[in-house]
């Protein structure tokens, strides 16, 4: 593989590891479901972002949290974010993990009807994706993800390689012009006709 794929590949796992919507949602968040329009008209912008952008990062920190996402051909309808929170656990452990000890277990089978404690939903037609976002996060208690000094290292390496691929890419171009306009000298010296 090569540096320039090597690059693009680590960027798009840095993008999906940091940056905002990588949060980690509270324990008692069960579900998320985004409901908005194929298109962008008529308010549908900041859900479509919300979807493209922050929820890939949402995912990633919170695997164990079900997000499903329904895209409607109907433009006028609304454009919602539902929150499913889980009812509160039955067990007096507080340390309890929120993650099954084994796959294999009966007790884990996903439900389609499981019981909900509360259902609280956030209307994204004609908001900003920022304001999406934080009131998510201030909904279901989410703690931002801080990026790691290796991760910021990784990011600014990243980001040098891109600098540098583009000064290459200048560098080439003048080359390459270089080489044209002599080339077109010789036609011309050769008795040629210039080519433009």
């Amino acid at each position: 593989m090569n540096i320039a794929q090597r690059t693009k590949k680590l960027k798009a796992l840095l993008d999906i590891r940091i940056g905002p919507g990588a949060a980690v949602l509270a324990n008692d968040v069960k579900r998320i479901h985004l409901d908005f329009a194929r298109t962008i008209n008529d308010g549908h912008m900041g859900a479509r972002k919300v979807w493209r952008k922050h929820l890939p990062r949402l995912k990633y920190h919170n695997p164990a949290i079900s997000m499903t996402v329904n895209r409607t051909r109907d433009q006028e309808g609304p454009a919602t974010l539902t929150v499913f929170f889980a009812p509160p656990s039955r067990s007096s452990s507080t340390t309890a993990s929120s993650a099954p000890s084994s796959s294999t277990e009966p007790s884990t089978a996903p439900s389609v009807n499981a019981p909900t404690k509360r259902i609280e939903t956030i209307d994204m037609k004609h908001k900003h994706e920022s304001e999406i976002l934080s009131r998510l996060l201030e909904l279901t208690k989410g703690i931002p993800y801080e990026a790691s000094p290796d991760e910021l290292a990784e990011l600014r390496d990243v980001d040098d390689e891109k600098r540098r691929s583009e000064r290459d890419r200048e560098a080439q171009a003048r080359l390459n012009e270089v080489k044209r306009q002599e080339k077109a000298l010789l036609d011309l010296a050769r008795g040629g006709v210039v080519a433009a």
